[in-house]
Formats: C-alpha cells, sequence, structure tokens
C-alpha cells in the first residue's frame, strides 16, 4: 500500500459500522490523515469499486489526488498500514505478543460481532431504534414517507440474516451469556490495565472497540446490559474512539514473560466460546454439511457454515506457523489451558 503523505486517505464506511468505526479509531490513533465519508451520501462519488460491497472501504489517492487503490477487510488494511506507516504502530513488537493480539482481535471481528447483530435485530426496541436511524445516516434532509420504506427493507433483510450470523432460539443464552462475561472480564482488566495489552492500544483494541460502538454506545438493550455490568467498559469505549493525544511509551507492551491473570481470563473466554466455534464451522465446511453443529459452553450451537470465519482460522494457522521456534512456545505457554490452543493442535 503506497501511500503520499501529501494527500488523505479516505474512509467509505458509517456510524453503524462495527468495522468502519474500528479503522477510523486506529488512523486517528496512529495520527494518519484521512477522511471519513459515509457510504450512500452525497460524498461517496468517487469511491472505486471492490471485488466485495463490504464496509469500511479505504481508499489511497494517487499523486495527483484523484482515487488510485480501494481496501476493503478492515484486519488485513491495519496490517498494511503497519507495514508502510512506522510509528505508535497497533502491534506490539514481541511477535508471540502480536500473536495474541491478532487472536484477540479476530474473536472481537467474529465472535463479539454475532453479539452486536443478535442484540440489534432480536429485540423490539433495538430494531425500532436501528430501522429508523441508520437510513438516516445518509442524509437527514429527506421526509419520513421517503424514509419508511428503507427502513422497513433494512429491518427485514437484517433479521432474515440472523440464522446466517449464528443467532436463533438454540444460540441465543450462549451469545447473551458470553457478552455478559466479556464485560465482566474487561471490566477485571481495565481495572488494572490502560488497554488490552498493557499501557498502549493494540489491534485487540481497537476489535473490541468498534463492536462496542453498537453494543455499548447505540442498541438499548445490549447498552443497559453494559452500564448494568460495567460503566468502565462504557467510558474505555469512548476513550478509543479518539486516542491521537495519546503519548506512548514503547516499553508499554505486556511481556510475555509476565501476562496477567485478567489477560489470561479474557483469553480462557476466547476459547470457551470462540475456539469450538471455529473448529466447528471448519468441520461443516470440509464435510459439505448444511449447518454448524457443535457445543460451545457446554450447550448446543447450530448455524449455517460461515467460509469466512473458516478463512479466519487457517489465517490464524497461517500466522501461528510464521512463528520462529521460540515465539511458537511462549504463544503455547500463554494459551495453555485457556482452551484457544485447541486450534492449533497437531
Amino acid at each position: 500500500m503506497a501511500i503520499d503523505p501529501s494527500n488523505p486517505l479516505k474512509i467509505v464506511g458509517a456510524p453503524g459500522s462495527p468495522y468502519s468505526r474500528k479503522l477510523r479509531a486506529v488512523l486517528r490513533y496512529r495520527r494518519i490523515p484521512h477522511h471519513w465519508v459515509v457510504r450512500g451520501s452525497h460524498a461517496d462519488f468517487d469511491t472505486p469499486k471492490t471485488p466485495v460491497a463490504l464496509m469500511p472501504v479505504l481508499v489511497v489517492p494517487g499523486r495527483d489526488g484523484t482515487p488510485a487503490e480501494a481496501f476493503i477487510d478492515s484486519t488485513p488494511i491495519i496490517r498494511r498500514l503497519e507495514e508502510s506507516e512506522p510509528g505508535r504502530n497497533v502491534l506490539p513488537d514481541d511477535p508471540a505478543m502480536a500473536f495474541i493480539g491478532l487472536l484477540i482481535e479476530d474473536y472481537a471481528d467474529e465472535w463479539v460481532t454475532k453479539m452486536m447483530f443478535h442484540y440489534r435485530w432480536h429485540y423490539e426496541a433495538d430494531i425500532d431504534k436501528a430501522a429508523k436511524i441508520l437510513p438516516l445516516w445518509r442524509a437527514t434532509n429527506v421526509s419520513d414517507e421517503a424514509v419508511a420504506p428503507l427502513s422497513k427493507m433494512i429491518a427485514e433483510r437484517q433479521i432474515e440474516r440472523l440464522w446466517v450470523v449464528g443467532s436463533n432460539e438454540t444460540t441465543t443464552p450462549v451469545i447473551e451469556e458470553s457478552y455478559k462475561r466479556l464485560l465482566s472480564l474487561l471490566d477485571a482488566h481495565l481495572s488494572e490495565h490502560a488497554f488490552v495489552l498493557g499501557g498502549r492500544p493494540s489491534a485487540a483494541d481497537f476489535g473490541l472497540f468498534g463492536q462496542f460502538t453498537q453494543l455499548v454506545g447505540f442498541d438499548p438493550t445490549s447498552a443497559a446490559v453494559a452500564l448494568a455490568t460495567s460503566p468502565r467498559v462504557y467510558a474505555w469505549m469512548e476513550l478509543v474512539e479518539d486516542l491521537s493525544g495519546l503519548a506512548i511509551d514503547h516499553e508499554a507492551w505486556v511481556a510475555r514473560d509476565a501476562i496477567p491473570a485478567t489477560l489470561t481470563a479474557l483469553l480462557s473466554e476466547v476459547g470457551r466460546v470462540y475456539a469450538p466455534f471455529l473448529l466447528g464451522n471448519a468441520a461443516a465446511l470440509e464435510t459439505g454439511a448444511e449447518q454448524v453443529e457443535c457445543t460451545i459452553d457446554d450447550r448446543k450451537w447450530i448455524q449455517k457454515p460461515f467460509p469466512y470465519q473458516g478463512k479466519c482460522l487457517a489465517w490464524l494457522r497461517d500466522d501461528y506457523a510464521a512463528l520462529s521456534d521460540d515465539d511458537r512456545a511462549a504463544v503455547d505457554s500463554i494459551l495453555a489451558g485457556t482452551g484457544c490452543e485447541a486450534l492449533f493442535a497437531g
């Protein structure tokens, strides 16, 4: 990704897109000049086409300022920026700790998003709020009569997709209890550490933050749960929105041989819910099964197989295999007993 410092990047996203908010927060923290454009608004007029219509789109201008390249998928975008833009990085210098950050980021992107989607499109109050507000982010100067059919279309389409992302009658208790535990675990961790991997933010923080902008900051039911469980997480979410003024210390990362118990507890939650899902999803994809059937937290989990999350497991395993022997041994030691080690067994 070749970036010309004289021409800002452009993020094309939406306030209701956790991945858009994630990427914008990373660029703010890293002090990389950028513009924010809402997808489908009047300002979204020269965005290059991408292979898949996802948000956010990161548009990289050429030397003349016109759009030259467009990238999608927040995680690989962030990693490209790590390689092309030095300073205020979000991956630790220690490869073992960088891997731990990527694992938690993946959990946030692919499991915590199930919580976000579930709460938004499962409860009537949340459906009503989202359906009314989401269309207005493109433009507020439209009539209620013009917005009404779009609100109805968005709600119906998203509710139909609940099964695809794994929210259904069987999985509801697993999702909601997982959310409450995550809030409590983060509350305990953030009472002693400013961020997930210590005293400076990492990709793990921004992954969680993106989902929390919706779960904690927008959707009524999950926001009420967050406020009752952890006002600290609510405050943290708002702080991470813009960390451009944060002074950082390069020694602030957690050391591989000094993992706090609160971080181990968070990794154990990843191993408790996300690891068995990834393995069950991979097995369904491999056998061509029509649905994933596995056990998560001693309960049955069923949903349609998700090919992208099959790729996520493959990418995590690739990153794990790419570690040096010493770094891999350090990761194994950190993950031992968390349940996450099952992802890399054999």
